[in-house]
């Protein structure tokens, strides 16, 4: 694994060398556009919305819209002219007790692995933050845009998390819901023990890609019978989302749930021998 970005972490006096890497990975199948009557492949074009005629990338500038229609250009002198001091740096501002943060604010997590020199203090700000449930609230620079980030402790390693800033996320308040309604008492009750019946130990594992998994098969159908058309299999009838009595919903969810959890134990699944694309 490369990893992405290299720099320090910085709290106080405190300097820590350390290497960025990806946390997460997409596993989205590609597709590419074709033309339907000979699989041509369809390229993308740099095209002018004035004339319709195709841009090379020498005369691409940078422009931003302060108002309907206007633009102001910008340059690399511009953007140089941003102070970038930081750029090498995952700078701590503030720490900061887990539970109070929102957990909408982030979004993206890294791996931080400590660097030649970094290993002493990496371990001890790794220990404080598992000990005290604190997250180091920090601002660094990746590829030229300023990030918020959360530096964390999880298991034997550092991660940063890349946070949204306050104005980038929506306000809920705008949203018509329901905030006076209470359920009744029996409801309530059914409901606490519907959510306990399906209450289990987390496992991430257990959790598939199900869309991914039925294209996959439908590629490999096409891929066997030449590209041929494949009827489509019948799809289970789901039931009315119009809910007339919620307690005998609450009762029949329980009693399923209950079944289901009797039919678990001993069933193991088969690992699937397909190969990924």
């Amino acid at each position: 694994m490369r990893a992405i970005w290299k720099g320090s972490i910085s709290f106080g006096l405190v300097n820590i060398p350390i290497a960025l890497y990806p946390a997460t990975r997409r596993e989205e199948l590609k597709f590419r556009l074709l033309r339907g009557s000979d699989l041509s492949p369809v390229n993308y074009k740099r095209v002018a919305e004035k004339d319709g005629k195709e841009v090379a990338w020498d005369q691409i500038v940078k422009g931003y819209e302060y108002e309907k229609g206007k633009f102001v250009i910008l340059g690399e002198k511009d953007f140089q002219r941003v102070d970038l001091e930081a750029t090498q740096t995952v700078d701590i501002q503030d720490f900061v007790d887990v539970a109070q943060i929102d957990p909408m604010y982030f979004y993206k997590p890294y791996y931080l692995e400590p660097q030649k020199g970094g290993d002493k203090a990496y371990v001890l700000l790794r220990e404080v933050l598992a000990k005290t449930n604190k997250v180091g609230i920090a601002k660094v620079i990746i590829k030229t845009r300023q990030y918020l980030a959360g530096v964390k402790a999880q298991k034997h390693t550092l991660v940063l998390e890349l946070m949204h800033f306050a104005q980038e996320l929506s306000d809920s308040d705008k949203l018509n819901v329901p905030t006076k309604m209470e359920p009744g008492k029996r409801e309530s009750d059914m409901a606490r023990a519907l959510v306990e019946s399906m209450t289990s130990e987390w496992d991430p594992l257990k959790y598939k890609d199900d869309y991914r998994e039925a294209l996959l098969e439908v590629i490999e159908e096409k891929v066997e019978s030449g590209g041929k058309e494949i009827e489509a299999k019948p799809k289970e009838k789901k039931s009315s989302s119009k809910v007339i009595d919620l307690v005998a919903v609450l009762q029949e969810s329980l009693a399923k749930s209950a079944g289901g959890k009797k039919k678990r134990p001993g069933k193991t699944s088969k690992p699937s021998s397909r190969k990924a694309a």
